[in-house]
């Protein structure tokens, strides 16, 4: 016969052999590969609102503080940071406030408010800002960052836009 192979017993099991044993690899290792670098191929937090107190028990004329984690997921880790800030109403109105965050814009430390002064106050480097959050003293570059984007839901809920990144 022309062009028939003839294979003798120790090569068919070793052809065999490994067939098997790269059908098994195969199956037992690329699910495991996949396990493994997943976590690097997810996308990390998304933008979210997030709802940071109900519209009735924020005062009119004074900063109401309020404080939420987000989990951040980079790969395999992991990470809950805490973000606060203020918000100041200035009228009934619902779009009619003003919401900066808590941390100095000089190096990231925990702004209080000091009513007696009527002023956040940085302790840190004494920084302060006024209550809307212009610098009034100390090192800050610019004012509190102030979250822009914000609403407030049917049940009276405020919420505020965060962007992850």
């Amino acid at each position: 016969m022309a062009g028939s192979h003839n294979i003798n017993r120790r090569d068919f099991v070793k052809l065999t052999t490994v067939a098997v044993g790269t059908v098994i690899g195969a199956a037992i290792g690329l699910p495991a590969i996949g396990y493994l670098i997943s976590p690097a191929l997810r996308a990390g937090g998304k933008d979210a609102w997030v709802s940071i107190g109900t519209l009735d028990k924020i005062p009119i004329g004074e900063p109401y503080a309020f404080s939420f984690t987000r989990t951040q997921v980079n790969g395999w880790e992991r990470t809950a940071t805490s973000y606060g800030g203020f918000v100041l109403r200035k009228s009934e109105a619902p779009e009619d406030m003003v919401i900066l965050s808590s941390r100095c814009t000089h190096l990231g430390c925990q702004i209080n408010w000091h009513a007696d002064t009527q002023a956040y106050v940085c302790p840190c480097h004494d920084a302060s800002f006024d209550i809307n959050g212009a610098v009034i003293d100390g090192p800050p570059p610019r004012p509190l960052d102030v979250y822009t984007e914000f609403k407030v839901d049917d049940a009276g809920n405020l919420q505020i836009h965060v962007k992850e990144g």
